[in-house]
């Protein structure tokens, strides 16, 4: 039996204060770069809460984890800016990463994926460049079909739910499939048929 440890209103203080230091870091990373002109694009569970907040809060679902993508050449200087803002970089098992503090693990780190680069060799396309890009809530992040074109590349178990979250809410229909070639046209397909699975 696993034993409990907090209960009552202690129990929902951590699960907002949890929510809260995704948020915040979200908040300090994209305020930093911003301010330095540090060209980068927010990514993953975030991005797609950018999203579909705008339609259907009821949708949107909260992420631990922080992502961005970065212009390699860029780097130095993300590096320097995000520093001064109390991130630490590491790179580590070919992760590129932020560590926000210095007694912070990878599950508290800002996460970079490199523009124009291949996440895993076997994905069909690389990442996007960080421009274009849209401005929701003072962060920059990529435009939606981007957005979409990264989570039918990846098309991890939460890439294809965050899909589906956006199908359910009329953010991607039946034409998106036309904007995708190849394998991706295909993913989409898929989950635009079985969206219960």
């Amino acid at each position: 039996m696993i034993p409990v440890k907090y209960t009552g209103d202690a129990l929902w203080e951590r699960i907002e204060r949890a929510v809260e230091i995704v948020k915040d870091r979200l908040r300090r990373v994209t305020q930093a770069l911003n301010a330095a002109e540090v060209p980068y694009a927010v990514i993953g569970g975030n991005a797609v809460q950018f999203w579909v907040a705008q339609v259907d809060e009821s949708v949107v679902r909260n992420t631990r984890d922080v992502d961005i993508i970065l212009n390699r050449s860029d780097l130095p200087r993300a590096i320097e800016v995000l520093e001064q803002a109390g991130f630490l970089y590491r790179h580590s098992a070919a992760v590129s990463m932020f560590l926000d503090g210095p007694h912070a693990g990878a599950r508290d780190a800002v996460h970079v994926i490199f523009a124009g680069e291949k996440v895993r060799e076997e994905y069909p396309e690389p990442v996007p460049n960080v421009e274009p890009f849209e401005v929701i809530q003072s962060a920059k992040t990529l435009p939606l079909e981007s957005l979409v074109r990264m989570k039918l590349t990846s098309f991890r178990r939460k890439d294809q739910v965050h899909i589906l979250d956006m199908i359910s809410i009329g953010l991607i229909d039946e034409s998106w499939c036309e904007r995708y070639s190849g394998e991706l046209s295909t993913r989409l397909r898929e989950l635009l048929d079985d969206p219960d699975g």
